[in-house]
């Protein structure tokens, strides 16, 4: 019986922070009816012939809470951003004046809200599914280990590790759903 059978338990926890991150990345997509710069992170423009993030092309700012200012670059670019803009189902209506393209926040109806929270708890869920993943490679080298002679005491710890680690991902993952919809809800 050997006692140095290790379970990498920090690359666990960086692949479930992993999960988090790219839902807060998606997160960050959903319009809430507040201005900001991450809301136009999915929209890709064709710019030089490839296919191109809208703040590689241009200055993205804030200046209000209901308003998205996009200062674009190359003056032949702004009908392309435009278009992108327009096709992408964000639901804004750009504004052009000169090279910058204004982009007013309309307020949301409560029957768009209620999508949002949808789609919110869409992204919610496919993290945890994506958290319980890592924590399925994690029971499964658990086992292997046990295979190769790990002890049962052993065993029982790092399967209690490895679940507390996912309770606390998976609770974040709700934590972080209960704000998001709770942004998207507020008038």
């Amino acid at each position: 019986m050997s006692d140095d059978i290790e379970i990498d338990v920090a690359d666990l926890e960086r692949r479930m922070d992993g999960a988090m991150a790219s839902l807060r990345t998606e997160f960050g997509s959903l319009r809430t009816g507040r201005a900001s710069a991450s809301m136009l992170d999915p929209v890709q423009v064709e710019a030089y012939g490839q296919m191109t993030p809208v703040n590689q092309v241009g200055t993205v700012n804030v200046p209000e809470s209901r308003m998205v200012t996009i200062n674009v670059w190359d003056k032949a670019m702004v009908g392309k951003v435009e278009k992108a803009i327009r096709e992408s189902g964000l639901g804004i209506n750009p504004q052009l004046n000169g090279t910058i393209i204004m982009l007013p926040i309309p307020e949301l109806n409560e029957e768009r809200r209620r999508e949002l929270t949808k789609v919110a708890a869409q992204y919610a869920e496919h993290a945890r599914v994506a958290i319980r993943n890592v924590r399925r490679d994690g029971m499964d080298q658990i086992k292997k280990a046990k295979g190769e002679g790990m002890s049962e005491d052993d065993q029982k710890l790092w399967e209690a590790e490895v679940q507390e680690l996912t309770d606390a991902h998976i609770g974040k993952v709700d934590a972080a759903l209960e704000s998001k919809q709770a942004e998207i809800m507020q008038v």
